[in-house]
């Protein structure tokens, strides 16, 4: 099937992610704590956003409509996770490092050719993928040109050699 759409104008970006929680303090516990996000401001134990290197804020955090709530059941529609981009494959392993240190668990691991990707779970069981961009000249193409992304076991191990200390 093709689409006679438009395509969105080059350089758009999704600029941030809006959170329902459970529990304020808890869920800053892992973005704030654990993964190293900023708060930038704060409203009350209703809401806090936060940020890298001193944005408005990448990531706001709610209890507007889930103070006390429980995540929604498998099988139901919703965020399949939110992607934290990092800039090298060094923050990437520095990310790794930080969630290995809180005894957080990965539910997966992969390299999928333009990316290396980190996958697991927030305390509200939101889903959250850690990973870095390959240099666009280094992703996998079919002889045609277009992409050949794939899913292979990511190497953990090799994964934290590049983290500088």
């Amino acid at each position: 099937m093709t689409s006679s759409a438009r395509p969105v104008v080059s350089g758009t970006r999704i600029g941030h992610v809006h959170l329902k929680v459970a529990d304020l303090e808890r869920a800053l516990g892992f973005y704030r704590d654990v993964l190293g996000f900023e708060l930038m401001q704060r409203y009350g134990d209703q809401a806090a956003f936060i940020s890298a290197g001193g944005y408005h804020h990448h990531i706001g955090l709610n209890t507007w409509e889930s103070k006390g709530g429980k995540p929604p059941p498998p099988g139901t529609t919703g965020l399949f996770h939110t992607a934290i981009l990092y800039p090298t494959r060094a923050a990437l392993a520095d990310a790794l490092h930080r969630v290995q240190e809180a005894g957080i668990p990965l539910d997966g691991a992969s390299d999928h050719g333009v990316s290396e990707a980190l996958y697991l779970r927030d305390p509200d069981e939101n889903g959250v993928e850690l990973y870095w961009d390959r240099p666009e000249a280094a992703w996998p193409r079919n002889a045609d040109g277009s992409l050949a992304m794939f899913t292979r076991r990511l190497d953990l191990d090799d994964l934290m050699r590049q983290r500088v200390t």
